[in-house]
């Protein structure tokens, strides 16, 4: 007993050393090319650049604990191979004594930098590439240098302003090819420049801007880490683009005269840019790169203001080096892009074609990688890390479920591995899915890189990731209290299963072709605790559920979001369908909105299969906007309720099938293009009161 109390002691003691002696240094170096032209690349094709419009640079952390150091360091860099950084952390580690797997380097991602590794039709610049690696161990040992006690503290705010989602999904009567021919995408960067082409967004913005400010133990300021989701603003020449003006803007603010040093790192933003194109064009803001990045250091420098500061923290890092395999060309297409190769010979890619020829061949000889995940932990702050143009769902999974809630997510870390879309974006295709060194990783690349940083997280924190969900507002705990048979809420993060909030465990199946995790409605009346309401957007497929016992008196209750023009083809589509699957029978029962074939954009109910016995509402539903709408099957009478009143009411004939499905038909005939959410089931008929309590219809 005795030698464990003296073994706690000493472990109470070391702890208390460990948290007096947190320590910080910072330090800034010039990356910018020493000798010009270089190329440049984060273009389909190769330029050369031979301007500097603003220098670029390295900016380094150092921490240290008194037992363990780590050292980050961000860089003004379009992407940086994991063989170059690996080579710049061993030069550092001779120089510091900083073991390399503690050492984390990212970049920016401007893409108006030197080219410091090979991507689709741009080669690396051979001069630049070790000027850049001895420039990188540099700042690391610049930052060691200026190590000082310190204390650390972090701030969030809201920055939805300066992001949005740049990647839309098309309309199936819209596909786009692919570099190999084929009709694929349908999803794409920038598609929603024409909205009669799209449906909506494929995915969530990330519109956290987070920091992680060091200062002296008296409160001098020595440096800001921010972090934020927006892929770059673009920019001329040589250039660190808002990153780097970003950090200078910064310091400008806060510590002017001093050594302090501003930090911008990329967060999670693969599918995001600047743009906002839900807002018409007309009305879009268009803001040059410096009034962009004033008003992103003015909204830090609020942030930053009301930051609290420790100085007991202590450090802790972990690295793992998964394997991962490139998704290679089978033979027609490897044999279509050798043929372009070998006439091309030794010339770089003059178009899409050949760039995506050449692609395939280098996927082929190098069949599979090792990519490089981290977490790292400064006392109840979290660090996790992707190697990759990662989607902003990606990061928003990582937060969630991180064991720390101050978490901030960095990718193309430790290497530049290309986009890696969830598995279910894959199926949308897209430039983000073409495979290539830009985006060549398996399609499973994303879980398992989500899964490595969360296990990481658990064994740097010692604590295991927290359950993702979201809380109950006032129009949820309403709802609630109607006794749904099921609820689903549709807030997952992917499928395939639906989860049952009812608390009655019938879980639905969701069809592959379904983004997960948009905006949902009335976010402040569905969530409790300043959470966005969360919601699914269905693009051909359905969510299909099987109920054998429902009867003949029951109530649906749905919220949807149309994405298709009303005129933008026959039937606009059907969102709620009861029948037998692969076909219609006499005892189904259909729920959509019309479209060019007849009741343009006003709810229509068919029963059985012929059109001429569908019956339609009143009021045309605008696209892009959210709407509650509740089915009552009283034996054979049906009420069809559009936001609390009474839209359509017809006597039919109760459907027979047990399999239920929402987002399409049983047959698939102009299946939904849109969103739908909190989808709930009654073993009843409600009443028009109970339909308008604010559980159904939020205020």
């Amino acid at each position: 007993m005795w030698r464990l109390g003296l073994v706690c002691l000493w472990a109470a003691c070391a702890s208390a050393s460990v948290r007096a002696d947190f320590k910080a240094g910072a330090a800034v170096i010039d990356i910018t090319p020493p000798a010009l032209p270089v190329l440049v690349n984060g273009g389909m094709l190769s330029r050369s650049v031979g301007q500097v419009k603003t220098r670029i640079h390295a900016r380094a952390l150092v921490l240290s604990d008194g037992r363990e150091r780590i050292a980050m360091v961000i860089a003004d860099s379009c992407m940086m191979s994991r063989a170059l950084l690996d080579e710049a952390k061993a030069i550092a580690a001779q120089q510091t004594g900083i073991r390399a797997e503690r050492m984390l380097i990212a970049a920016t991602h401007t893409h108006s930098a030197p080219a410091a590794m090979g991507c689709l039709g741009t080669d690396p610049d051979p001069a630049y590439v070790p000027f850049l690696r001895a420039q990188l161990a540099g700042a690391i040992a610049a930052a060691q240098a200026k190590l000082e006690p310190a204390r650390i503290g972090y701030a969030t705010v809201d920055a939805g302003e300066f992001t949005a989602l740049r990647r839309w999904i098309r309309r199936p009567d819209r596909l786009a090819e692919d570099p190999f021919g084929n009709p694929t995408v349908r999803a794409n960067m920038h598609a929603a420049r024409n909205w009669d082409d799209v449906t909506g967004e494929s995915g969530p913005e990330d519109s956290e801007l987070a920091l992680i400010s060091l200062q002296t133990r008296s409160g001098v300021p020595l440096a800001v880490l921010a972090n934020f989701s927006m892929h770059y603003f673009g920019d001329q020449d040589i250039s660190a683009d808002y990153f780097g003006l970003f950090a200078e803007g910064l310091k400008g603010r806060l510590a002017p005269t001093g050594d302090f040093v501003g930090i911008m790192s990329h967060g999670c933003s693969g599918d995001i840019y600047r743009v906002d194109y839900r807002v018409p064009e007309s009305e879009r803001p268009n803001p040059t790169i410096a009034e962009y990045t004033d008003g992103l250091v003015e909204l830090a420098a609020g942030a930053y203001a009301g930051i609290r500061y420790r100085a007991d923290v202590d450090l802790a890092m972990a690295e793992e080096r998964l394997p991962l395999r490139y998704r290679v060309p089978d033979r027609q297409r490897l044999e279509w892009a050798q043929r372009i190769v070998t006439e091309m010979g030794t010339r770089l890619p003059k178009d899409q074609r050949e760039v995506y020829a050449r692609e395939q061949v280098l996927l082929h000889e190098w069949q599979q990688t090792q990519v490089v995940v981290q977490a790292l932990r400064i006392g109840d702050i979290a660090i996790a890390t992707t190697p990759t143009e990662t989607y902003a769902i990606t990061g928003l999974k990582i937060k969630a479920a991180s064991p720390l809630p101050q978490t901030i997510v960095l990718d193309l870390a430790n290497g530049g591995d290309g986009y890696i879309p969830p598995p279910e974006q894959h199926l949308l295709g897209g430039y983000n899915t073409w495979p290539a060194r830009s985006a060549g990783l398996e399609v499973a690349a994303e879980p398992k890189i989500a899964q490595s940083a969360l296990g990481l997280l658990e064994e740097i924190c010692g604590t295991p990731r927290r359950p993702m969900g979201l809380s109950a507002g006032p129009a949820a705990r309403a709802l609630a209290a109607l006794e749904p048979m099921v609820w689903w809420r549709l807030n997952e993060f992917n499928g395939p299963i639906a989860a049952d909030a009812s608390g009655h465990q019938r879980h639905a199946l969701c069809e592959p072709r379904i983004a997960y995790y948009l905006d949902g409605p009335h976010s402040t009346q569905f969530c409790a605790q300043g959470e966005k309401n969360r919601a699914y957007h269905f693009a051909g497929d359905r969510l299909c559920a099987e109920w054998t016992a429902l009867g003949t008196r029951y109530s649906i209750s749905i919220w949807l979001w149309n994405g298709m023009p009303n005129e933008g083809r026959s039937v606009s589509g059907w969102f709620y369908s009861r029948d037998h699957a692969h076909g219609l029978s006499s005892y189904g029962e259909h729920l959509g909105i019309g479209g060019r074939g007849g009741h343009t954009g006003k709810l229509i109910f068919l029963s059985g299969k012929r059109p001429q016995d569908i019956v339609a509402g009143r009021t045309e539903i605008p696209r892009w906007r959210w709407h509650q709408v509740a089915l009552v099957r009283d034996g054979d009478a049906v009420r069809v309720y559009l936001d609390g009143a009474l839209e359509l009411e017809t006597a039919a004939t109760p459907a027979r099938a047990s399999s239920m499905f929402f987002g399409g038909r049983s047959d698939n005939d102009s299946n939904w293009e849109g969103r739908l959410d909190e989808i709930a089931v009654f073993g009843r008929a409600l009443t028009a009161a109970e339909i308008g309590r604010s559980g159904i219809v939020a205020p």
